[in-house]
């Protein structure tokens, strides 16, 4: 049976060779065959038959009867096709598996990859969990400016205030009342409570080298980390300016 080329090399990059797609082709034209028949058909050296209609039983290309002499049909061509898919994913689940349990983590130890430079972080966990490695590894200062909408984060972080180190001084910035924040004043490493109106989004830097940015209104509805230094020097100037014109606690 003759195709063209292309639909040859398509067969070849979906894994058969060519001793097996002759041998499909022979099966598609022929019907029901004996491995003698297929050989003589397909031009496939009869020593090598037993092994290619094995192979393509395996692939799922060909099936076979229980009669003697056994006789060869071929699956139709497109249910093949799906069953390769559906092997081809099962091994492809058996490699990411094994790359990520021996390979990744040779990779992250060794630390070959350069490190984004900025993450966006979803739901609670990840956000409580960015912030202690932020503040964990602050040495000198953290500033933090708290909106309204940040203020359950901001309790949940307080635990995480008490692992700064003694070297670490808080600047604290938030908005609404004084008395919303009065809970805030027992922060490890506070040194100053500054309340203003209103505060568009807010976040944590820490030692001018990493920021946590929180934006939103009411909630809210983006948290960034980074440590680009443009990025971060942006967001420590501006948060400078907010406290300048903010009232002291």
């Amino acid at each position: 049976m003759a195709v063209n080329e292309k639909t040859r090399e398509t067969l070849h990059e979906i894994g058969l060779n060519a001793y097996e797609i002759d041998a499909y082709l022979a099966l598609l034209e022929g019907g029901q065959m004996t491995a003698m028949e297929i050989s003589q058909e397909a031009k496939v050296p009869y020593s090598k038959m037993y092994e290619v209609l094995n192979s393509l039983k395996e692939k799922g290309w060909t099936k076979s009867t229980e009669s003697r002499p056994t006789k060869y049909f071929p699956v139709p061509p497109l249910e093949a096709t799906r069953f390769t898919k559906l092997r081809l994913e099962d091994k492809y689940l058996g490699w990411e598996n094994t790359v990520a349990q021996e390979l990744q983590p040779l990779y992250e130890k060794r630390e070959l990859v350069e490190r984004p430079d900025m993450l966006i972080l979803r739901g609670q966990q990840a956000v409580l969990g960015k912030i202690e490695e932020v503040l964990a590894k602050a040495t000198k200062e953290v500033m933090i400016a708290a909106p309204e909408f940040a203020k359950p984060v901001i309790a949940m972080a307080e635990p995480l205030m008490g692992g700064l180190k003694k070297t670490v001084s808080v600047k604290l910035m938030a908005a609404g009342t004084k008395e919303e924040w009065l809970f805030i004043k027992k922060f490890a490493g506070l040194r100053e409570l500054r309340i203003r109106d209103h505060m568009f989004g807010g976040g944590i830097i820490a030692d001018g080298k990493e920021a946590m940015l929180f934006l939103g209104e009411d909630k809210p509805s983006l948290v960034i980390w980074s440590n680009h230094v443009g990025l971060v020097g942006f967001a420590r100037e501006y948060f400078q300016f907010l406290w300048d014109s903010s009232a002291t606690a």
